[in-house]
């Protein structure tokens, strides 16, 4: 019998009752949004392909965020706009606000999908089969070299052309890491990039090539 599904989105008022505003400027706002709908959309790809309820639950949470942000970015540029150049200025940026926002609302309902009691892993492969980037797991190996050192220090997108988006470690997960973020004997790692470079750094994974062979 198909395990029973627990609930992945909350609503925005429950993850946050009252929006105290902060002293956050726009372009921070932005930038953070923006960060935001690219971890969202390649959490959402692959909490469907790897039909995992952390993962698609992570993606409900992240879109409470982003509500979150649109509203202060709404409040800030109510408050700021003094003049019509003002607001026409601002309505721009608006509009960036805006279409992160909407990426954020697909990516939700995109994990909505795990909730129908339908299986949808068969499907995947076929969808994704045409993206130039995929989504891919891989698992660090005792014996490989880049064991106890950081994202940020392997360069790992700048050499592979792939990015780290999870990492699986124990019973918790890293969502986004980032470069000061280590890499562990045992981490599952959820990467999204093209094959080629996930096939690279799988075999660093697993100790059959060292880190130097790729980057030389």
């Amino acid at each position: 019998m198909r395990r029973k599904r627990r609930k992945i989105v909350k609503n925005i008022e429950e993850e946050h009752e009252e929006i105290k505003y902060e002293d956050t400027s726009v372009r921070e706002l932005l930038t953070l949004m923006k960060d935001y709908s690219e971890l969202i959309t390649d959490l959402a790809y692959a909490a469907i392909l790897y039909d995992n309820m952390d993962l698609a639950e992570e993606v409900g949470h992240l879109e409470a965020e982003m509500d979150k942000m649109m509203y202060l970015i709404r409040l800030k540029s109510m408050l700021s706009a003094r003049t019509l150049e003002d607001a026409e200025r601002l309505s721009g940026l608006l509009q960036v606000a805006s279409a992160s926002e909407k990426i954020s609302d697909a990516a939700k309902d995109m994990v909505g999908i795990l909730n129908m009691g339908v299986e949808v892993r068969p499907l995947m492969p076929h969808i994704l089969s045409e993206a130039d980037e995929k989504i891919h797991a891989l698992k660090v190996y005792d014996d490989s070299d880049i064991v106890g050192r950081s994202i940020g220090e392997l360069r790992i997108e700048s050499f592979t052309g792939v990015r780290i988006i999870a990492i699986r470690r124990r019973n918790r997960w890293i969502y986004g890491p980032h470069g000061h973020h280590g890499l562990e004997t045992g981490d599952i790692v959820i990467v999204s990039g093209v094959d080629a470079g996930f096939e690279e750094l799988k075999e660093v994974a697993s100790g059959r090539r060292t880190w130097d062979q790729v980057v030389s």
